[in-house]
């Protein structure tokens, strides 16, 4: 694969920036009014890190648990595998993520852009 990479998005794109057998990093650009599913992974561990914009920040154990918090530039998170969770941009944002290489293991529960259950890119 050659990088980087833009994968394009409904609701903004990725900038993939590497991509081995022991880890993935991605420019993650989602414009203002938009979400990411709600989703989870089975094994895909990731850490992410909000470059620019305001987001409210979705996790919870199950999507029953759910808390939501308002955060800005500078603000870190974790998603262990298992962990519900989606992000949604108040401001057009970028956050900077990586993450193990299981880029394709995403579970949807939900999408506002009917792509419940799927891993497509």
């Amino acid at each position: 694969m050659d990088l980087p990479r833009r994968v394009d998005k409904p609701w903004g794109h990725e900038l993939w920036y590497a991509l081995t057998d022991r880890y993935a990093g991605k420019i993650l650009h989602v414009e203002a009014g938009h979400r990411l599913s709600l989703q989870f992974h089975e094994h895909k561990d990731e850490s992410s890190y909000l470059l620019s914009g305001r987001l409210k920040l979705v996790t919870g154990r199950n999507a029953e648990e759910l808390t939501e918090v308002v955060v800005g530039p500078g603000h870190s998170w974790r998603n262990e595998p298992g962990q519900v969770h989606t992000v949604e941009a108040i401001e057009t944002s970028q956050i900077l993520e990586v993450s193990t290489p299981e880029v394709d293991d995403v579970i949807r529960l939900s999408d506002v852009y009917g792509r419940e259950g799927t891993t497509s890119h």
